[in-house]
């Protein structure tokens, strides 16, 4: 395979790349820091955008590029265009035609290439392409004029990519804005945190998440929309997976099943988990794995704070009050979930029978009911 066939990594199959998407929903308070700076001369050098999987980051981060790159500096000249409202550019500005095609001489794409022998994408972003972007800044220098970075994401970068991009950020090029995406900051070099200010995206609540997940091409029925940002977790890139694989009604057929704690019902357990194994069945199995985490987590934090979340699936709410009585009962349920998360990640890693993950895990659970309604 060669280099060029080779999917984008920075893209959720089936759905736009963040630089195909017109609108940024649920983030105002982050588009209008970005611009308060911008038009009162403060333009940091380096903005860190943080914040969960999916929820709009490299879509604001190819905003703000795409932004900055057809804005004309003001020159402070008596004829200079009025400060700018708003950070959206027409689709058929020269700038944002070649953007689209990921040909803007002034605009630098940090993200994961191929791997050695070009057959797939490499597992991180390595040291030659930070030197890449170096040598990039270094030749379009002679252009002028601004120019932009977008790093997506810093998560991906090995140690020696780090420190080289950590070089660049304390002695960054004249006219240079690096736009650095992060799922976990926190794990991130605390000096390449330290100079970057932060843009901080939270989860998308229901509302603009469904716009979100229409304009990506994803659809929701009106009364799911509640559940799906649930389930979701505020996240585009999740609502979109889930919409694909049918989420919503795999979800509520577990809470059906889990009805049936302590006592579970064996056959549809199986049928449940003889639908994630198989050739072909990766994602399926994927899905239940993280739908099982996620009920887990939910019912956990239920028992926690003595409070019932809003219904993911019909009959959720009366599930969760009767497993998690007792704050003793939801340290159990969370421990369990910790220790089903661990197995399965070793599970996928061994390459055990995906069927066989799948029914253990249900047993587990369904083990732990036992003992606790005994409790």
């Amino acid at each position: 395979m060669a280099a060029a066939d080779l999917p984008e990594p920075d893209r959720i199959e089936g759905a736009p790349h963040p630089r195909e998407t017109r609108r940024l929903f649920g983030h105002d308070a982050a588009e209008s820091a970005f611009l308060n700076a911008f038009t009162s001369g403060r333009l940091h050098h380096g903005w860190l955008i943080t914040g969960p999987k999916g929820v709009g980051k490299a879509t604001l981060a190819w905003r703000i590029a795409r932004f900055l790159l057809a804005t004309p500096p003001d020159d402070g000249g008596m004829f200079a265009a009025p400060p700018p409202e708003s950070m959206d550019i027409p689709a058929d500005a020269p700038v944002a035609r070649r953007m689209l095609q990921l040909a803007e001489p002034r605009l630098f794409l940090l993200r994961r290439g191929a791997n050695d022998k070009e057959t797939a994408l490499s597992a991180d972003i390595r040291v030659d392409e930070v030197r890449k972007m170096k040598s990039f800044f270094a030749l379009s220098a002679a252009d002028g004029g601004r120019r932009v970075a977008i790093i997506d994401a810093a998560d991906d970068l090995n140690t020696g990519a780090a420190n080289a991009l950590l070089k660049l950020l304390e002695e960054p090029p004249a006219d240079v804005t690096f736009l650095v995406i992060a799922h976990q900051p926190h794990r991130l070099l605390p000096t390449i945190r330290s100079r970057c200010r932060e843009l901080r995206l939270t989860a998308l609540p229901p509302e603009p998440l469904a716009r979100a997940l229409e304009q990506a091409g994803g659809a929701v029925d009106p009364d799911d929309v509640q559940a799906l940002g649930e389930l979701a977790g505020g996240s585009v890139g999740e609502a979109f997976r889930l919409t694909n694989l049918d989420g919503l009604k795999t979800y509520a057929g577990l809470i059906q099943l889990f009805t049936t704690l302590p006592r579970l019902d064996r056959p549809r357990a199986l049928t449940l988990a003889e639908t994630g194994a198989g050739k072909g069945s990766e994602e399926r199995f994927d899905l239940i794995i993280t739908l099982l985490d996620l009920f887990l987590a939910r019912l956990a934090r239920a028992g926690t704070l003595r409070q019932l979340p809003p219904e993911a699936a019909r009959g959720e709410g009366d599930l969760f009050a009767r497993l998690v009585p007792t704050e003793q009962a939801a340290r159990g349920w969370a421990d369990l979930a910790q220790t089903l998360s661990l197995r399965a990640r070793r599970g996928k890693a061994v390459n055990l029978d995906p069927a066989a993950l799948l029914m253990d895990s249900l047993l587990k659970i369904d083990e732990t009911a036992g003992q606790l309604a005994q409790k």
